[in-house]
């Protein structure tokens, strides 16, 4: 297993053609979005949401207002990863209730890390925001790894208009901001990033021991 891992970080690229006849069974797509859910978050607050974007049209929109890279419209599945645009002490108690739900407990007994919590919503609006991005950043990771794993080819994108997306696909209406976009599926057999060698530093240079 361990092998397994590395050998496919090895192999994986972001994918910058994709095929548009190769799908995803719904198994895969299940297990991807299930590794996303169970992604690690502070607190484990989850304050963001998988858009998947299933509608023709609407993805060819999107290819638009991402600089014309056609990953969005032609991979087998795209995935947004959005934000909370807004939190407040609600969204900590349905969190906090849900803990007291899952694990059989008090409540009251989590008082004491509902008042932490609630400590962020004396942030400025502006590091709230900046935190959130953050959460969805290692929500990213996980998934781009599961991919990897799975066998699945990944297109990690930031060159997209968030504002645009956020208007095509409703996102304000559900509390929502646009962070990352994940065209996910299958490389087509000429996409160019598949024979480049990949380029990391080598680990003397990027581990520091002390």
């Amino acid at each position: 297993m361990d092998k397994q891992i590395i050998d496919s970080l090895k192999s994986r690229y972001a994918v910058k053609k994709f095929d548009p006849t190769k799908k995803l069974t719904e198994k895969q797509l299940e297990n991807v979005l299930e590794a996303t859910r169970l992604t690690a978050t502070s607190y484990g607050l989850q304050l963001m949401k998988v858009v998947l974007v299933n509608d023709k049209d609407t993805r060819e929109k999107l290819v638009d207002c991402s600089f014309g890279q056609r990953q969005v419209a032609d991979a087998s599945h795209l995935l947004v990863l959005c934000r909370e645009r807004d939190f407040d002490l609600d969204h900590i108690e349905d969190y906090v209730q849900n803990i007291a739900d899952t694990r059989k407990v008090e409540a009251d007994s989590l008082s004491g890390f509902k008042n932490g919590m609630a400590k962020l919503l004396t942030k400025r609006k502006e590091d709230q925001v900046s935190w959130m991005d953050k959460q969805v950043y290692i929500a990213l990771g996980n998934l781009i790894t599961t991919c990897a794993i799975m066998g699945i080819g990944a297109c990690p994108m930031e060159g997209f208009i968030p504002d645009e997306y956020d208007e095509i696909l409703d996102l304000k209406s559900q509390n929502l901001a646009s962070v990352l976009v994940l065209p996910i599926g299958f490389p087509a057999e000429d996409d160019p990033g598949a024979k480049r060698a990949k380029v990391r530093r080598p680990i003397e240079k990027f581990v520091i021991e002390k």
